[in-house]
């Protein structure tokens, strides 16, 4: 074990740096914690590990002092707690030095693997002079309880597939300029972009695969989720129960969802099923990243828990695979990418629904303590659609005065008279802003 230790940590500190689209991750700057690498698999996290020893050598750390690890080796297999004592042993035997004068940064992926890793890392960030980076999923650990299984010793990254920008970006049509400053076909071209990233979504092996090869890879990603980190982690004893939550979540994307009417639909079609068990599903379900659920914002626990929630799925481009209905897949996935990109811009975020009736999809808390009540809507071109949406605005900034009111468009109508205190946003404008 330790000499293919040793042969890794060899390899890999010779291995170049490989070109990868930049992704715009917030990374958290706290003296002592480690950064746990989180989000859904194939989002794109070991990319992610490979740009911030990138970052560091632009920042002028030597080549030896970062080392990238992927524990995902299967002459690993039988890894111990105590076997990656090894692991620091051979690297400061290779390079002394940077033990006693330098900052070392080790970035450990897929570290799960090893049983009772937790107390290694915590061990290593108390005993040496390293920056530490940890990511990993599997059916034993998913991502996010890397970070809670360090026990306030880290701090979070979340990457999700490509925003808007990031796409861009990987097809190397990211603006130099901002969106307004466009000649016409300038922006042409950038709203057909946009419109192909509602579609084929941000998922980086997705990216220019045509679309049934686009279909079967992203179905493939929802039911290896659902096998390993839920079905399998959790002994999920009725599977069938938990598709029909997945199907019902994604099929209307942003559309209510509510424990106790799926419950009720259940057991009419003949399931015995617990109430509280289909809400520990949906939280399996969130804790994979497969769904993003938005409960209303109230500041009653009882009501949050009694209302239904808003679902969404981690990507635009799975809209399509549960959404038949070719009328509202595009306002369904502009809805998904506002929230992701909310979520993106560390965001709290919630629905409004006010006493008069009226909902606002999105009331965004920014940890500065500003917010925002968002209205997301495909086109204006109906009179009663614009309407309801300035009205709903309007409604709830009553509720919310310290709000500022935000509509955010795909299509831009040539004239819109809308109230002054809404800002009418064009959604490629927003999502580059």
């Amino acid at each position: 074990m330790r000499e293919i230790i040793r042969s890794k940590i060899v390899d890999s500190l010779k291995a170049p740096v490989p070109t990868l689209t930049r992704r715009d991750i917030h990374v958290p700057r706290i003296e002592g914690k480690a950064i746990a690498v989180i989000g859904m698999r194939r989002a794109g996290k070991t990319t992610f590990m490979w740009q911030t020893l990138s970052d560091r050598l632009a920042q002028g750390f030597p080549r030896e002092s970062l080392l990238y690890f992927n524990f995902e080796d299967e002459r690993l297999a039988g890894m111990s707690a105590a076997d990656l004592g090894f692991l620091v042993d051979e690297y400061f035997q290779l390079h002394p030095g940077i033990r006693d004068g330098s900052r070392a940064v080790f970035l450990l992926d897929e570290i799960q693997i090893v049983t009772e890793w937790e107390k290694f890392a915590r061990r290593l960030l108390d005993t040496e002079n390293v920056d530490l980076f940890l990511s990993g999923s599997s059916a034993a650990r998913l991502s996010r309880e890397v970070a809670t299984s360090m026990r306030g010793r880290a701090m979070e990254a979340l990457v999700h597939p490509f925003s808007f920008r990031e796409y861009l970006r990987h097809a190397g049509s990211e603006l130099d300029t901002t969106p307004d400053r466009l000649p016409k076909a300038g922006r042409s071209a950038l709203e057909k972009h946009l419109r192909t990233y509602l579609k084929h979504g941000g998922f980086p092996e997705a990216q220019g695969a045509d679309s049934r090869d686009r279909r079967d890879l992203l179905r493939s990603y929802i039911d290896v989720a659902l096998l390993r980190d839920v079905v399998e982690r959790h002994g999920v004893s009725q599977p069938v129960a938990l598709r029909w939550m997945v199907r019902q979540l994604l099929s209307n994307a942003g559309g209510s969802f509510s424990i106790s009417k799926f419950y009720r639909d259940l057991k009419s079609q003949g399931f015995r099923i617990r109430k509280d068990t289909l809400h520990e599903y949906l939280a399996y379900l969130q804790d994979a990243f497969i769904v993003r659920a938005v409960s209303v914002a109230t500041d009653s626990e009882r009501r949050r828990m009694v209302n239904p929630r808003k679902a969404y799925p981690v990507d635009p481009g799975i809209v399509a695979l549960f959404d038949s209905s070719s009328s509202g897949q595009v306002g369904h996935c502009l809805e998904t990418c506002v929230l992701l990109e909310l979520e993106r811009r560390g965001a709290e975020i919630a629905y409004a629904k006010t006493a008069n009736g009226f909902e606002v999809d999105f009331l965004a808390r920014y940890p500065d303590g500003k917010a925002e009540l968002l209205q997301v809507c495909a086109n204006l071109d109906d009179t009663a659609t614009r309407e309801r949406e300035l009205r709903a605005l309007l409604d709830a900034k009553g509720e919310h005065r310290q709000a500022s009111l935000h509509l955010i468009v795909l299509d831009m109508p040539v004239v819109l008279d809308a109230p002054t205190n809404i800002t009418v946003h064009s959604a490629s404008d927003w999502f580059l802003s």
